[in-house]
């Protein structure tokens, strides 16, 4: 049967769950960004995700979109709760206040609605927000989407995961299941609490696999030797394998940072070296990247791209952008090539196009070598091993 579900906020996370639900059910998207909306409406993403642009301009999609809350949740048997939480280097906590903020609306205006936040949060928060508001109509549901290729991840999930061991959990994992492309999804039923974890844990793994293959990286080149040979050699035992090993300037991203961070926060009063490691490794591989971009002598260094992943059209904490305030903190002027940024400077560096790149830098530092900068090749700055991300 049918559900009727409200999805709050329209960015990869958002926007890919109710594309993906509005094949089968009527689904509302709401954000308090009347543009997104808009595009939306006319069938356009307000995102980079050749998927959700495919399903939105093909038509077909239960899927309306609005700026009204109150229309918006009123007659959801689910509201997915999909709002930013920041990480907060002040208190050392997501910023969770956009989600409490929905799930209290929610309570308000729609009562018998089962709120699912998507949006990641510390562990033990889910519970404590029950708490808060004497209800268990609020369930956490992780994912685990990559930037650009959102729905693609939730047409073929890896795994389903709802915190929530009851009916409501149970329903909301077969509307996931049965939305997906893929038979036979595992789906983990979890208490809201684990659920949390799982999350920030799998984000961690994935921040030390490329915190690894860095430092491997870092002292390969430092003493002059082969990187590839020794990750081939490496990922050759069946146990490590050949996967997420292509050396970079750092893990970076929306979420990889502020997630290794949080988590390390929740180990406040829990023995640990290696998490305290894991978050170190990413400040020491920028210091690194600088020192040997330097080391050539430049007058203009020219940063090729911000965004750091294929198909992506978001930077936010990209790993390239520690490594240019480093170059800069030294005198050394920096430029500039992004074409999703649509400013005239980015950090007071001026924004320029690609051929203006390539005649003034005098080294181009470029997270992956791509087949624009094969002609300037001998001045480019990459670890990049395997062209992939």
């Amino acid at each position: 049967m049918a559900s009727t579900i409200c999805v709050v906020g329209t960015s990869y996370v958002g926007l890919s769950l109710a594309v993906l639900l509005a094949r089968q059910h009527d689904v509302v998207a709401y954000d308090i960004d009347a543009s997104r909306v808009e595009l939306i409406r006319a069938g356009r993403s307000p995102i980079h995700d050749p998927d959700i642009e495919e399903h939105l301009a093909g038509g077909g999609l239960r899927l309306t979109a609005t700026t009204d809350k109150e229309a918006a949740y009123r007659d959801a048997e689910f509201v997915v709760v999909a709002t930013p939480t920041n990480y907060d280097e002040r208190t050392n906590y997501f910023d969770t206040s956009t989600v409490e903020q929905v799930v209290a609306d929610v309570r308000r205006l729609a009562p018998d609605a089962t709120a699912v936040v998507k949006s990641t949060v510390p562990v033990g928060f889910t519970a404590g927000l029950r708490e808060r508001l004497g209800t268990d109509r609020v369930v956490f549901s992780p994912e685990f989407l990559r930037e650009g290729r959102a729905l693609h991840d939730n047409l073929h999930p890896s795994r389903i995961v709802v915190g929530d061991r009851g009916p409501q959990g149970a329903a909301f994992a077969r509307l996931l299941a049965d939305a997906a492309l893929d038979d036979d999804v595992p789906v983990l039923l979890t208490d809201s609490t684990e659920a949390e974890a799982i999350k920030l844990f799998a984000n961690t793994y994935l921040a030390m696999r490329v915190a690894y293959f860095n430092e491997l990286d870092t002292y390969a080149a430092t003493h002059g030797l082969d990187t590839r040979q020794i990750i081939d050699g490496v990922g050759l035992d069946p146990r490590i394998g050949m996967h997420y090993n292509n050396p970079s300037f750092g893990y970076g991203g929306y979420c990889l940072p502020k997630d290794t961070k949080q988590l390390l926060a929740n180990y406040a009063a829990v023995p640990q070296t290696l998490i305290s490691a894991i978050v170190d490794a990413n400040t020491t591989r920028k210091d690194f990247i600088a020192s040997e971009v330097l080391a050539r002598g430049p007058r203009v260094v020219g940063i090729h791209r911000l965004v750091m992943k294929s198909g992506s059209d978001n930077f936010r904490s990209s790993s390239v952008q520690g490594v240019m305030k480093r170059i800069k903190a030294k005198g050394v002027e920096v430029i500039v090539h992004e074409p999703e940024l649509d400013a005239p400077t980015f950090f007071g560096s001026p924004v320029v196009s690609l051929e203006e790149l390539k005649a003034r830098s005098d080294v181009i530092v470029a997270n992956r070598l791509v087949p624009e900068l094969h002609d300037v090749e001998e001045r480019v700055y990459t670890r990049d091993l395997f062209g992939n991300d």
